[in-house]
């Protein structure tokens, strides 16, 4: 179970690095006026989301359900954990959008707005999932 306790760790570590670090690469991406730093905000912000975050929160979410699923890991917090795990995920799926916005030169949104988004949403919800898995207040 160590084993298994380890990686979904390790993998939602990975995964939050790429919560934080995408929004703000999209507020230098914002910025740019450039062509040859647009097209290189491109390529970052598609190799982070498709080849590290996503693969990441696959794992994370897999080792996950192995934890609660295979070695019956109950209770009430695990509950609001895994509210919070949805949360994160539908975080995930609006950076991909954003993406996909910025790919297609579409993007509507200033590096405020970027900013914002870099450590409101994801923030409480590290701290809130944390604190549930070490806490277990209830």
């Amino acid at each position: 179970m160590l084993i298994v306790k380890t990686l979904h760790i390790v993998f939602m570590v990975t995964w939050f690095a790429g919560l934080f670090y995408l929004p703000r690469l999209y507020v230098y991406h914002s910025l740019a006026t450039d062509a040859i730093s647009i097209a290189r905000f491109k390529v970052m912000e598609r190799k982070l989301y498709r080849s590290i975050m996503t693969p990441a929160a696959i794992l994370t979410i897999g080792f996950g359900l192995w934890l609660w699923l295979g070695y019956g890991i109950t209770g009430a917090w695990l509950h609001v954990k895994l509210v919070l795990v949805l949360i994160l995920v539908a975080h995930h799926l609006f950076l991909g959008k954003v993406l996909a916005d910025f790919a297609a030169d579409r993007n509507t949104h200033s590096d405020r707005f970027y900013r914002w988004l870099n450590e409101i949403p994801a923030l409480p919800v590290l701290l809130g999932a944390v604190y549930l898995v070490v806490a277990k207040p209830f």
